[in-house]
């Protein structure tokens, strides 16, 4: 059947994966960095995902294509829901730190300042829409638990990027080239622990940022096990 149904331009797209989130019948999914219509049938033409898209690369169009199959909807998220992939864990979020809107904690130190989600850097888009004009946190995942002050001293007013090299035994610096090379990136702060095996992510960071080509200012901050900022 000709029917109205969206067209994803992927020279446009970005990757941020905003319009899989605002899909809530799963019919866009996100393919090697790119958004991609899984099913004719799972899309059923009200458009939710065009507003969700910042650059543009969703439109409407008439073609032939299945009709809409609510009941295949309705089996596939169910299917999700029990699935380990597809975790919701994943799905990109920024959260807007007013400290108005939390007042009964702004005389504490316990408002957090973790201004996006995800924050591991393996699960990052790399062209997500909160990189634009960002400072960068590169941070040890152990950071956060040995010194105490990292949301107020560090993460504010930051996006924050956490990694365990040794654990995830891998290398982040061609991911972390990628969202310095493609976004504007206005700093880098590395706050990393002692240990020797901490020396990945910092290696990584200074790695990305020679080949990003460009000229940012950065920093490394050590910390102690015990807490303390050596450095």
């Amino acid at each position: 059947m000709i029917r109205k149904i969206i067209n994803i331009d992927e020279e446009k797209c970005n990757g941020c994966g905003a319009c899989a989130e605002a899909c809530h019948e799963g019919a866009i999914g996100m393919i090697n960095g790119k958004a991609k219509l899984l099913r004719d049938d799972y899309c059923d033409g009200l458009g939710d995902c065009l507003p969700a898209c910042p650059t543009g690369a969703i439109s409407f169009v008439e073609r032939e294509a299945e009709a809409y199959n609510e009941e295949a909807v309705l089996k596939n998220k169910k299917e999700k829901q029990t699935a380990h992939s597809g975790c919701p864990g994943h799905q990109m979020r920024r959260f807007n730190r007013n400290q108005t809107e939390e007042p009964a904690l702004q005389k504490s130190s316990s408002v957090s300042q973790l201004a996006q989600w995800p924050c591991q850097i393996k699960l990052v888009p790399v062209n997500a829409p909160y990189f634009d004009s960002a400072k960068l946190l590169i941070a040890a995942d152990c950071s956060a638990y040995a010194y105490a002050r990292l949301h107020e001293d560090f993460m504010k007013g930051k996006i924050t990027l956490i990694g365990c090299p040794k654990l995830d035994d891998t290398d982040y610096s061609e991911k972390l080239t990628e969202i310095i090379k493609n976004n504007d990136i206005k700093s880098v702060t590395v706050v990393r622990m002692e240990v020797p095996c901490c020396g990945g992510i910092e290696a990584a960071a200074k790695k990305a940022l020679q080949n990003s080509g460009k000229f940012i200012p950065w920093q490394v901050v050590t910390l102690s096990v015990d807490g303390k900022i050596l450095d």
